[in-house]
């Protein structure tokens, strides 16, 4: 059972991580979580109960949510007026592409990183191919800020929330402990995109863009106040993903129009890999050889000392591009208390996976989307990617992971 149970384990990721170069099966990766999950089953690793309850649901729900909230957003032009609101402040292609990084910062704290990628790469595209300019540090700088800032709230992507879930944190607490090492992390990341492209930018200057037709003023600040009041009950402690879901109905009630076309542009593919995924870790975890394994590990990454700090943060940011950063938080997070560290830990676990999103091409689903989407007017190579990735990674970590051992120590 144990090892038919990790065979299954071992293909899903395999097929997950590879799946797209099958050029028998390319069902891609939602239709190879559900096929792991089924597996896990079927060879009896899980009884349908227990798949059932292995679905971690306040992440879905909240994931779900935060979808349908961008959804409605963007019906009012919110993606396109922030872009061309932002944009008009420029004047040259350096400060529209440090504008283009805060913007995706920003917006990935509260909107989830990947939906953000979505409807900002497709601006970017449109704004470089009007002005000339090249592509590639545009969409690397979208790419490598939306990950950044998606580390400083319990929302900002899909790892942080299950790390939500599971640590019970208060959101404010959460933001104010990620914060300066969010922020640290920006400024350097912003610093290595001045050093790579930012002398080799043009400096002619750059025409005032115009707000968007589909710009609805009174729409747009009503449903900006929604996401204010969504963001307020994510301070106040309340159930996140309940509180999401309120302010999507507010925003349905108030649009009194057929939901379908909204339900239509959910991401219901990813949710599907979300709950197959969480099914397939949920098989492995009845081995033990997750908890055997880190019981081996543990002894050398107490996060009380700086050489466990370090073999942690090491050990999160290669296996999060070995087997993704949201199944290695559902492995390490019900361990996490045994390597001490308090509340800290959880921060720590949140931020190491997400700037090791920056790392490869591949290291994280925006950056996916985000070469994927500009794959018609420009081809963002792993290797072009990698010469910046791996630098910004490594310098991101060196800055913020001192920093959340600091805040941490000073607030205990």
């Amino acid at each position: 059972m144990k090892l038919a149970t990790v065979i299954v384990f071992v293909l899903t990721y395999l097929l997950i991580a590879g799946g797209r170069q099958l050029s028998l099966l390319p069902i891609g990766r939602p239709a190879w979580a559900l096929l792991g999950a089924l597996g896990m089953v079927a060879i009896g690793a899980l009884t349908p109960a227990q798949s059932f309850a292995a679905v971690d649901h306040d992440t879905i729900l909240l994931l779900f949510s935060m979808m349908l909230l961008t959804v409605y957003l963007d019906r009012a032009g919110f993606f396109d007026a922030s872009a061309a609101l932002l944009l008009g402040l420029c004047r040259t292609p350096w400060q529209l592409l440090a504008t283009i990084s805060l913007l995706a910062a920003v917006l990935s704290a509260v909107l989830v990183n990947d939906t953000v990628c979505v409807f900002l790469t497709p601006l970017v595209v449109a704004t470089c191919r009007r002005t000339g300019l090249p592509l590639g540090p545009y969409l690397i700088a979208v790419a490598t800020s939306a990950n950044i800032g998606s580390a400083c709230t319990l929302v900002g992507n899909p790892q942080n929330m299950i790390i939500g879930s599971l640590s019970g944190l208060p959101f404010l607490h959460f933001f104010a402990r990620a914060l300066p090492a969010t922020l640290a992390g920006l400024l350097v990341n912003l610093g290595l995109l001045w050093l790579y492209y930012g002398r080799r930018l043009p400096h002619t200057p750059l025409d005032r863009p115009a707000l968007p037709a589909h710009f609805h003023g009174r729409r747009l600040l009503f449903k900006s106040l929604v996401l204010v009041g969504v963001v307020g009950g994510f301070i106040a402690g309340l159930h996140m993903g309940y509180v999401g879901l309120a302010g999507v109905l507010v925003l349905v009630l108030a649009d009194r129009r057929d939901t379908r076309e909204a339900f239509s542009r959910v991401d219901w593919p990813l949710l599907i890999f979300f709950c197959g995924l969480f099914i397939v870790v949920g098989g492995f975890a009845t081995t033990g050889l997750a908890e055997q394994t880190w019981r081996a590990a543990a002894p050398g990454m107490d996060l009380r000392t700086a050489s466990g700090t370090l073999l942690f943060s090491a050990l999160m940011v290669a296996g999060s591009n070995i087997v993704s950063n949201v199944p290695l938080v559902m492995l390490t997070g019900p361990h996490l208390a045994e390597l001490g560290g308090g509340s800290g830990a959880w921060i720590l676990l949140a931020y190491t996976t997400t700037v090791a999103g920056n790392l490869t091409l591949l290291g994280s689903v925006a950056n996916l989307i985000v070469a994927e989407q500009a794959r018609p007017h420009y081809s963002l190579g792993f290797r072009e990617y990698l010469k910046f990735g791996l630098v910004s990674t490594v310098a991101v970590l060196a800055v913020g992971v001192p920093l959340l051992v600091l805040s941490e120590r000073l607030a205990g």
